[in-house]
């Protein structure tokens, strides 16, 4: 259980200065987490809600990554959510040099390399979306494994992230799975 609603969580976001493209991140984080929560029979909305609230004060620390995620547990504790929910969304900034306070912690939870593998790959899908013409209705995860494999197309996305996912899943499996999840709400993010 959430202390706030999927709605509440919305307009949590919503009451920060958000640019469109960083909207669209966190509903694709949300799908992505829904669908690993159906995969590994986990409750869906918890998943789901770490994955639309994973970067809830990016608005405020983007242009101060120190910040980031630290920011987020204040935010997060006045919306009531508990200790445990907030060091899951901490932990997809572990191991970022640019972040001091988590640069020398590891993820080691399942949640915790889901959470980051999912809201990682959202980039490597949305570029090759755009490269072909916004278009991921007919994306097979054939040709996103090629981007995957090629270093640089989308050069910041962390392949090293995305590969937490592989004790839980196979790599192919899970670009199909965040794929179809994608699809789903193609057009709340402006792909077709």
């Amino acid at each position: 259980m959430t202390p706030i609603t999927r709605e509440q969580a919305i307009e949590l976001l919503k009451s920060m200065p958000q640019k469109e493209s960083d909207m669209n991140h966190y509903l694709e984080s949300e799908i992505i987490m829904k669908k690993l929560a159906e995969k590994f029979n986990e409750d869906k909305e918890y998943w789901g809600m770490l994955g639309l609230l994973h970067d809830v004060d990016w608005a405020l620390t983007n242009k101060n990554w120190p910040d980031h995620c630290t920011k987020a547990e204040e935010i997060l504790k006045q919306k009531g959510f508990d200790e445990g929910f907030i060091r899951t969304i901490q932990s997809h900034a572990y191991s970022y040099e640019a972040i001091p306070k988590f640069k020398d912690k590891k993820r080691t939870e399942k949640i915790e390399h889901c959470l980051a593998a999912a809201e990682t790959i959202t980039g490597l899908i949305y570029a090759y979306a755009l490269m072909r013409g916004k278009k991921i209705s007919d994306m097979e995860p054939k040709g996103l494994k090629k981007k995957f494999k090629d270093k640089t197309f989308a050069a910041n996305c962390n392949r090293e992230t995305i590969k937490e996912i592989e004790p839980y899943l196979e790599l192919g499996e899970f670009f199909q799975l965040s794929i179809e999840a994608m699809k789903e709400i193609k057009d709340q993010i402006g792909l077709r």
